[in-house]
């Protein structure tokens, strides 16, 4: 469904991205993990239209975007959930949410996504009318990705879900993440510091380190992994 072929993406004269090759199944959850700095923002980015490759390509639903604009790519259905909800906090759950649908393809549907996205998450139908600046930190990323899902996304890209959150609320949107693939069957393709539960989750996943790929596989063969368990899990 996504795929990103021998792409080499770069800031101005410094390479972030090597060589990056990796792909996402239909209604998989695939998990990208990595440290800071590792080149995971650079290659959202990159995938969103945000960045173009220097070298190589981005295909999605076996299309070319690699040179489409951002709005272009939304419309295709590949939507983000970016890091630190980047919602508009002046405005209502409600005005936040129609935000997300403003795109020719979702708007027609705006009215039955909503109800949707409120039974999803029935703490944005208390809250339609509360400016998003009073929500808690879990009912802003709550709103985050419920705006994401009024966009109609064929392929969700959540930009680290739990930054920020308390373990109790981490694992709410963990389970959330779940939900969205196994009842609503969405694609995700899931960014994240947190290792262990991303990858506890995910059909797949690829560990990102100083700009290039270094380990694929299955979630729970990632989890295995002596260099993974090393490097991340603090296990000898």
């Amino acid at each position: 469904m996504l795929r990103m072929e021998n792409a080499d993406v770069y800031y101005g004269d410094i390479q972030i991205l090597k060589g990056i090759c990796f792909y996402v199944e239909r209604e998989q959850i695939v998990s990208l993990v990595g440290g800071n700095g590792a080149g995971k923002t650079t290659l959202i980015k990159t995938i969103t239209g945000l960045l173009r490759p220097r070298k190589g390509s981005v295909f999605f639903e076996d299309r070319p975007i690699h040179l489409d604009r951002p709005d272009e790519i939304v419309r295709k259905g590949l939507v983000q959930v970016p890091e630190g909800r980047k919602l508009f906090r002046k405005l209502t759950v409600l005005e936040n949410l129609e935000m997300g649908s403003i795109n020719e393809r979702a708007k027609p549907k705006r009215k039955e996504t909503l109800a949707r996205v409120y039974r999803l998450f029935p703490v944005l139908e208390e809250r339609t009318h509360q400016k998003a600046e009073t929500l808690s930190g879990g009912e802003q990323q709550m709103l985050s990705i419920g705006r994401g899902l009024m966009a109609l996304p064929r392929l969700l890209v959540l930009d680290e879900p739990s930054l920020g959150l308390a373990p109790l609320l981490v694992r709410d949107i963990f389970n959330t993440i779940m939900d969205l693939n196994q009842k609503e069957h969405i694609t995700i393709f899931l960014v994240e510091q947190n290792l262990k539960a991303s990858l506890r989750m995910s059909h797949r996943g690829y560990v990102l380190e100083n700009g290039r790929i270094v380990l694929e596989g299955g979630g729970e063969e990632l989890l295995k992994n002596e260099h993974t368990k090393k490097a991340y899990l603090g296990l000898a």
